[in-house]
């Protein structure tokens, strides 16, 4: 595991946040889009990460035309999957998700991007409907090693790619990773690349392969030029979280 930050350079450890403005959707789409050319790159698809809003904050969007939305928490998102159920929007699942909640994420989500041990393969393609498409899934790797964050090793996703690949229930669909925020962009490159290169690996053995989910508010651009496919903007979107994470 990565030794604790020591006190030292600002360089030395990660930052909490790196900036962001908040900006409209369409100036949002805009900034992908000329990220992507600029890099020689597909526009990604834009996830926008609804955590601790309000079902009226995503309606707005969705108003918008926005369609994918991302949370972090299983039971605050039915909640807004039922409230906004006419809406036909597509819901992914961001945050670490318990066992004991992998029957409820494998029946209300349409992917769980935090997929990083065995153990939740099996208990979501155990319990995924038959009626509903297969679920889409992306493993989770933790590319940085940080101790506060979850996700598998980079050394594990082969396999854990493996056993979602086997399931019928489940469909694998690519990696996400959330970078530390290093304050030094060549640091932050150097974790991009990394993830790009196991996502090329991936695909290579899986052609159903398709989604590098990285990126965030603060370094989306960075992501884009780095291969990302899709992004997860929250705070440059909704501004500031409507109240604290739940515990």
């Amino acid at each position: 595991m990565a030794a604790p930050c020591q006190l030292g350079p600002l360089s030395a450890c990660p930052v909490s946040a790196l900036p962001v403005t908040v900006l409209p959707l369409p100036t949002l789409l805009l900034n992908l889009h000329n990220a992507a050319t600029a890099a020689g790159r597909p526009t990604p698809r834009l996830l926008a990460v609804s955590k601790t809003q309000p079902a009226e904050a995503v309606a707005q969007l969705a108003a918008q035309g926005q369609r994918a939305f991302g949370e972090n928490y299983v039971q605050e998102a039915v909640a807004k999957i039922d409230a906004l159920a006419a809406l036909g929007l597509e819901w992914h699942l961001i945050g670490h998700l318990q066992s004991n909640k992998a029957d409820l994420a494998a029946q209300r989500f349409d992917w769980v991007q935090s997929v990083d041990r065995a153990k939740l393969v099996k208990a979501l393609a155990a319990h995924r409907p038959a009626a509903l498409p297969p679920l889409n899934v992306l493993v989770q790797v933790n590319i940085d090693d940080e101790d506060s964050k979850h996700g598998c090793s980079p050394d594990a996703v082969p396999a854990l790619a493996a056993a979602i690949a086997a399931e019928p229930r489940l469909c694998l669909r690519g990696l996400m990773a959330i970078p530390a925020p290093w304050p030094d962009a060549a640091r932050r490159a150097q974790a991009f690349e990394r993830m790009h290169a196991l996502f090329s690996d991936l695909a290579a053995g899986h052609p159903q392969v398709d989604t590098l989910s990285m990126g965030m508010s603060g370094d989306y651009p960075e992501a884009i030029a780095h291969g990302a496919t899709m992004v997860r903007v929250g705070t440059a979107l909704f501004g500031a979280r409507h109240r604290p994470d739940p515990q």
